[in-house]
């Protein structure tokens, strides 16, 4: 088995520090030397792996959004008919690892982040175009024409319970959060009449 080398280990050990210091600070006045101090290292080596806070930023979201992404396929692999697909697509959205205090924090850093940086706005359209896909996809069969503004409707809850979660303290639960969505696809399901 090939030797890692410290690159990656200290890498992955920045972006989970740049995390859990955004949690744990819940603002965006976060520094690389605290983050650096989180993962037990200089702030100078922290520059030397990612250029900048953020780089960090971006590399901490990429991070979460990987995670959300095998989430999303592994739920998706198991499901069968559109609607369990989408009910899928929403369980991974709120699973443990994705709705988390420090995931919740950062994800509002990066919607703030995405208002100034190319790159960040660039990334944040990814996840939000995959997602509407990835739900027209099986809502077509569920609500035809109206799919996508169904889905736009689903992406829209799933990042107001984020966001809400962030700034009010909504303090929802998964199951909660799960319903809170879902009943919105029922609804609108019942308004198409395909219930």
């Amino acid at each position: 088995m090939p030797k890692l080398g410290m690159e990656p280990i200290r890498r992955e050990a920045l972006v989970k520090a740049t995390i859990a210091e955004i949690g744990a600070r819940g603002a965006l006045d976060v520094t690389v030397s605290q983050i650096a101090k989180r993962a037990g290292m200089s702030s100078a080596l922290a520059h030397h792996y990612f250029g900048g806070k953020e780089q960090i930023f971006l590399a901490a979201m990429r991070h979460i959004l990987g995670v959300y992404g095998a989430q999303v396929r592994a739920a998706l692999a198991v499901a069968d008919g559109p609607r369990a697909r989408v009910e899928a697509i929403v369980k991974a959205s709120f699973e443990h690892e994705n709705f988390r205090a420090e995931v919740i924090a950062a994800w509002l850093n990066f919607y703030v982040q995405a208002q100034t940086s190319q790159d960040a706005w660039r990334l944040l359209r990814i996840y939000q175009r995959r997602l509407q896909s990835n739900l027209v996809h099986d809502l077509r069969q569920l609500a035809g024409d109206r799919a996508p503004a169904i889905a736009q409707g689903i992406g829209a809850m799933i990042d107001g319970v984020y966001i809400r979660q962030a700034l009010a303290g909504l303090s929802l639960d998964r199951a909660q959060a799960v319903a809170l969505a879902l009943g919105y696809l029922d609804r609108e399901l019942d308004a198409a009449g395909q219930q």
